[in-house]
């Protein structure tokens, strides 16, 4: 359960641009007057303190833009301003008394619907949606896509997040956050970090600075981001009060260029050389920069050229050193890298690189040529790990969703989800190193009963009910075993006709998901799409699969592989068939447990 104790001040950075106009009236809320209304630009007369302006957005509407005249604080908002129907309605915060003027440029061709404009001391965030996960996080309203800024401090998980609060769509970023004492259950606190005149407020990372490299105090939790202006540059802010406000650098931007894509940087402390290292996607490489205070940065070297996939900008590196599971004390680093478009199924995935860090150069110990994926689904992008975490975990998040569709999807009141928290490692094949993927311990809270399926399947084995009441969050844990099949697997699929075909084929040695009959596809003609991942051949597979509303996450027992799509069925799947073709197998058992907060 998402918890809410955002105050009445959370949405309060809002904006546009003011111009003349030529007529007027009257609304029917004698509390406001429209000035010029039918004009390119539109005042507002505000004369009765409120909290809210209520936008009413149309998202097929031209943009208009929005903001408080003589704040000079607030930044322009971009707002869809309904013109035909209201989707729904985004908060647009007032400051506090009388005789307040908002200004408005809209577009040219469609009128606005001024009488759909409301004031209001409060607005209603509780959930809507049909399809908003149960367990996943998401935002309670508006557009969310990368994770960013990642840190655990003084028992909490801090997520902030590429957000939009005046609308469901792309636009408006700022630094959504939530917390969370247990990777499970997300409490969401107001917006961190706003824009401001170097830009919007684009991807970056946190760290702890515990001895006071940077001079902000003690324990300052500092966030770098990206400010996104005419161009992109690194900027700080920080926080005295474990990450409930946060103060800009007065020194910003720290890190410029004049690389059109140079974004979303990571630090962290490289304990040989004693320096920080800030890692950032310039193009289609990264470029690295050391420091010993956090604010003035010496550029050392780049990597990317003729390595992995290069078929869009790269986005969101995170350098990090992992273990090799079963080699006791051997580490390798690892370059997590995302890309837009270039994913290995089309759109947005993450790619990731192995090899050596010497505090100066990354080097890649595999041949230029080989692309690694860290999740072989379609909706799993921006990939990055949380800093600080006790006890050396390594932990990661991704952003659940594609680039070709995500501004599409059917829902409204918000858009997109994370992934659920995965703890990370390596192993080694064939003198390749390899990500573990696995689901975080902490995610068996959810489990709230368990039923058994034993089975032998010589040709289709049907459960008609895997659970009494389902509200479309569950998990099934399955042990294949004795195969002899070479093609075998389960459909998972609910009364309306809605499926996914999930199954093993030995001869190709891939796992495969199908989501082309999955539910409402219609939505993007690149949504509907079958997806796999390599596999070794044998006779026993684990497959850990958790669903939640609108996606289907599924893990190898051995954390081997992650496969991570969207779905949005009519009605949860509660029924799933077993079968083969030309062999049998036995599940033995498969567990059912029934997720929830």
């Amino acid at each position: 359960m998402i918890k809410n104790n955002t105050p009445n001040w959370f949405i309060r950075i809002f904006c546009v641009i003011l111009a003349a106009g030529y007529l007027s009236c009257q609304s029917q809320n004698t509390q406001m007057k429209f000035e010029h209304p039918d004009s390119e630009s539109t005042t507002i007369y505000i004369n009765n303190p409120a909290t809210y302006l209520l936008l009413p957005v149309e998202e097929s509407s031209p943009m208009s833009q929005v903001y408080v005249q003589g704040d000079k604080d607030r930044m322009p908002i971009d707002v869809r301003l309904a013109s035909g129907q209201v989707d729904y309605y985004a908060p647009f915060a007032l400051p506090e008394g009388n005789d307040i003027i908002v200004a408005v440029k809209h577009a040219a061709g469609k009128p606005v619907l001024w009488d759909k404009i409301q004031l209001s001391d409060t607005f209603d965030k509780s959930n809507r949606e049909k399809f908003r996960p149960v367990y996943h996080h998401a935002p309670q309203y508006g557009w969310m896509n990368d994770p960013n800024g990642m840190v655990y401090l003084d028992g909490e998980y801090h997520l902030f997040y590429q957000y939009n609060p005046y609308g469901s769509t792309w636009g408006n970023m700022h630094w959504g956050h939530a917390v969370s004492k247990d990777l499970v259950e997300w409490e969401h606190l107001p917006v961190a970090i706003a824009p401001d005149e170097l830009g919007t407020v684009f991807s970056g990372n946190s760290i702890i600075d515990t001895e006071n490299t940077a001079g902000f105090g003690k324990n300052a939790l500092i966030a770098f981001y990206t400010s996104a202006g005419e161009m992109q540059s690194r900027s700080i802010a920080y926080s005295l009060d474990k990450g409930r406000t946060f103060t800009k650098y007065d020194k910003n931007p720290v890190v410029t260029s004049d690389i059109p894509d140079f974004r979303d940087p990571n630090v962290f402390y490289h304990q040989p050389t004693g320096k920080w290292i800030m890692v950032i996607a310039a193009g289609q490489e990264v470029q690295l920069y050391s420091s010993e205070n956090l604010l003035d940065w010496a550029y050392e070297s780049a990597f990317g050229e003729g390595y992995g996939n290069h078929g869009g900008v790269w986005e969101c590196p995170d350098l990090l050193e992992l273990p090799v599971a079963g080699e006791p004390g051997k580490t390798k680093w690892v370059l997590l890298l995302n890309i837009n478009p270039g994913g290995i199924f089309g759109g947005s995935a993450t790619q990731y690189f192995t090899g050596h860090f010497d505090g100066k150069t990354f080097t890649c110990e595999s041949k230029p040529e080989t692309e690694k994926w860290m999740d072989w689904g379609k909706d799993h992008y921006a990939t990055v790990t949380w800093s600080n975490v006790p006890d050396n975990r390594v932990i990661g998040i991704a952003w659940m969703s594609n680039w070709q569709y995500a501004n599409e999807v059917p829902t409204r009141q918000y858009r997109s989800a994370n992934s659920v928290p995965r703890e990370i490692g390596l192993y080694r094949d064939n003198n390749e190193y390899y990500l573990i993927n696995n689901p975080v311990e902490e995610l068996k809270k959810l489990r709230k009963n368990e039923q058994t399926f034993t089975a032998e399947v010589t040709d289709q084995y049907n459960i008609d009910s895997l659970l009494d009441t389902n509200e479309g969050a569950y998990e099934l844990e399955i042990d294949f075993k004795g195969i002899s099949a070479d093609v075998f697997g389960l459909t998972l699929f609910n009364g309306k006709g809605d499926s996914v075909d999930l199954f093993y084929d030995r001869t190709e040695k891939r796992f495969y998901m199908d989501r082309n009959k999955s539910g409402k596809t219609d939505f993007s003609t690149d949504f509907p799409a079958v997806t796999y991942a390599p596999v070794k051949k044998s006779d026993n597979y684990t497959l850990r699969i958790f669903v939640d509303k609108t996606s289907i996450e599924c893990f190898d027992g051995e954390g081997r592989f992650v496969m991570t799509n969207l779905v949005f069925p009519d009605e949860p799947y509660n029924r799933v068939t077993f079968y083969t073709k030309g062999g049998k197998f036995k599940v033995d058992p498969m567990k059912v447990y029934k997720l929830g907060l």
